[in-house]
C-alpha cells in the first residue's frame, strides 16, 4: 500500500478518534502512555505524525531484514504463508495464512473506503453532490460533518451504505475473474503516478503553509506518536516485497539491507514531507474521520482568497491518488484470492477455493469470495476501524516472521540462507518487541476482533483442515 495509504489514513493518525480510552488494551505501559492525554478519546499524533512515520520505518526495517532471511531459505517465490509452510510446519502456516487473509482484506477495505472518498471529492470538483446516505459508511464512530461544521450524521450507526467502495471492489473482482496478468511496467507506471501526485501536493502546499499550526508539535505526547504510528503503519504495507528478492541479488548479504533501508528512507522522506505540509495547511483536529484528508485540505484552501491555483492541483492529486489506489486494490485483491487458493491446494480449505475456471483459467470461486469479503464491510465501516484490522493483522504476521527466524536459527542452523540478518538474534528480537509495542497502541476492540478471527481460524483448522491436509495421512 506504499503511496496509497498516505492519501487515506493519515488524517485518522493525525487527529485520532473520539472514543473512551477504556477501549485500549489495558497494559501498564499503555496505562502510563495514555494517562493525562489531551483528548477524551484515542489520541492523535498531531504534527508529530512525522515522528510516528520515522518510528514505523525503523520497525519495518527490522522486520524487512527478518523477512529477507526467511524468504532466502526457500528457492521459490511466494508469500509469508509459503515460507512458513516450508520451514515452520502446517499449524504455523495455517495461522499466518489465516492472518494474511485478514491483512489483505483489511488493507483493501481501507483503500476502497479511501478510494470512495476520493471519488466523492472528484464528483464535488465536477459540481455533483450525491446523497450522503449512499456515499457514507453505515458506521461512523466520529460522525460526519460538512465543511461548515454542521452534523450530517452523529456518531454511531445510521442508515446508509458506501456504494462507491462496494462497487470498486466488485468491478475489480470481475476483472480478476476474467484474468489479468500482472505487468511490471504497468505497476511501475502506477507507482510513478502515485509519486507524482505526492510531489505535486508537496510542491504546491509548501506555498500555503502556516507554521503556527505546528504548535504544539506533540499535543498528546508520546502516546499520540505511538497510536499515530499504529494507525499509519498501514501506509508501509507492501515494502516487504523488496525483502523477497534475495535470490536475484549478486551479493544478498550486502544488497538486501541496502535495498530495504533505501526503500524505507525514500518512502519516509516523502511521507514526512506530506505530513509536514498537511499539518501546516489545516488544523490537525479538523481531520477526524477524514478518509481523504489531502484532497479535502486542498479543497478547503482553494476556496480562500489566493487559493484558486489549488483548485487544479486538487484535480491532479485526485487523479494520481485514484489511479494509485486502483493499482493497490488490484494487486492486493489478487494476493488475497491466491492465499485462499494456496491454502485450498494444500488441503487446508475446501477444494472449491482451488478450482480453476474452465474458460478464464483463474481461481474464480476464491476470487469471488475474496471480493465479497472485502466489498460488504467496505460499504458498512469507517476507514479507522478497517485500518486497525489491517494493521493488527500485518503486525502479527511480522511478529510470526521474526519469531520464525529465531526458531529456525536454533532448529536448522546449517540450512542454506541466501541472506542472514546481521547481529545474531538482536534484530529479530527487537522486531518482535517493536511490533508488539505498535500493536499495543491499537484499541482493545480491535484486539477482540482479531482474537475472534484467530479463534475461528483455529476451530476450522482443528475440526476440518488438520484432517484433510496433505500431511493428514502421516499423522
Amino acid at each position: 500500500m506504499i503511496g496509497s495509504g498516505i492519501f487515506t489514513v493519515i488524517g485518522t493518525a493525525i487527529a485520532g478518534e473520539q472514543f473512551d480510552t477504556s477501549s485500549y488494551l489495558n497494559t501498564p505501559l499503555l496505562h502510563w502512555l495514555l494517562h493525562h492525554t489531551a483528548m477524551d478519546g484515542r489520541p492523535g499524533a498531531g504534527p508529530a505524525i512525522a515522528l510516528s512515520m520515522i518510528l514505523v520505518a525503523f520497525v519495518c526495517a527490522l522486520t524487512g531484514l527478518c523477512y529477507a532471511e526467511l524468504a532466502s531459505m526457500i528457492p521459490i517465490a511466494g508469500s509469508a504463508y509459503t515460507y512458513t509452510y516450508a520451514t515452520l510446519g502446517e499449524l504455523i502456516a495455517w495461522i499466518i495464512g489465516w492472518d494474511l487473509i485478514l491483512e489483505y482484506a483489511g488493507s483493501n477495505m481501507t483503500v476502497s473506503v479511501g478510494f470512495a472518498a476520493h471519488v466523492v471529492d472528484l464528483l464535488d470538483w465536477l459540481g455533483l453532490h450525491p446523497p450522503a446516505t449512499w456515499i457514507s459508511p453505515a458506521y461512523l464512530p466520529d460522525g460526519l460533518q460538512d465543511f461548515s461544521g454542521n452534523w450530517i450524521y452523529h456518531p454511531g450507526w445510521h442508515f446508509g451504505f458506501n456504494i462507491p467502495a462496494f462497487l470498486v471492489v466488485l468491478l475489480l473482482t470481475v476483472v480478476l475473474v476474467r484474468g489479468i496478468r500482472e505487468s511490471a511496467e504497468t505497476n511501475n507506471m502506477m507507482v510513478g503516478l502515485k509519486l507524482v501526485a505526492i510531489l505535486i501536493f508537496i510542491t504546491a502546499a509548501s506555498y500555503y503553509i502556516h507554521p503556527t499550526l505546528w504548535h504544539p508539535f506533540m499535543p498528546n505526547g508520546f502516546s499520540g506518536v505511538l497510536t499515530g504510528g499504529s494507525i499509519i503503519f498501514f501506509t508501509y504495507i507492501g515494502f516487504d516485497s523488496v525483502s523477497t528478492a534475495a535470490e536475484e541479488c549478486r551479493n544478498p548479504q550486502r544488497d538486501m539491507p541496502i535495498g530495504i533501508i533505501a526503500t524505507l528512507i525514500v518512502c519516509t522522506v516523502l511521507y514526512v514531507a506530506v505530513a509536514v505540509c498537511l499539518t501546516g495547511l489545516v488544523p490537525w483536529k479538523s481531520m477526524v474521520g477524514d478518509a481523504a484528508p489531502v484532497v479535502n485540505a486542498l479543497r478547503k484552501l482553494s476556496g480562500m482568497p489566493g487559493g484558486h491555483p489549488l483548485h487544479w492541483v486538487r484535480l491532479f492529486v485526485l487523479i494520481g491518488a485514484l489511479l494509485g489506489m486502483l493499482s493497490s486494490l488490484l494487486v492486493y485483491q489478487l494476493g488475497q484470492s491466491r492465499v485462499w487458493f494456496s491454502m485450498s491446494r494444500d488441503g487446508l480449505l475446501p477444494g472449491a477455493f482451488s478450482k480453476v475456471h474452465r474458460v478464464y483459467r483463474t481461481p474464480a470461486f476464491s476470487t469471488w469470495v475474496a471480493g465479497f469479503v472485502v466489498a460488504i464491510p467496505s460499504g458498512l465501516f469507517d476507514i479507522g476501524t478497517l485500518a486497525d484490522l489491517s494493521n493488527i493483522g500485518t503486525l502479527f504476521a511480522f511478529v510470526l516472521v521474526s519469531v520464525g527466524v529465531i526458531v529456525l536459527r536454533y532448529r536448522e542452523p546449517e540450512r542454506h540462507r541466501g541472506f542472514r540478518v546481521p547481529g545474531g538474534s538482536i534484530i529479530p528480537v527487537l522486531s518482535v518487541l517493536f511490533c508488539i509495542l505498535l500493536m499495543a497502541g491499537l484499541p482493545i476492540i480491535t484486539w477482540m476482533r482479531f482474537f475472534i478471527w484467530l479463534v475461528i481460524g483455529l476451530v476450522i483448522y482443528f475440526f476440518y483442515s488438520r484432517h484433510r491436509s496433505e500431511f493428514a495421512a502421516r499423522r
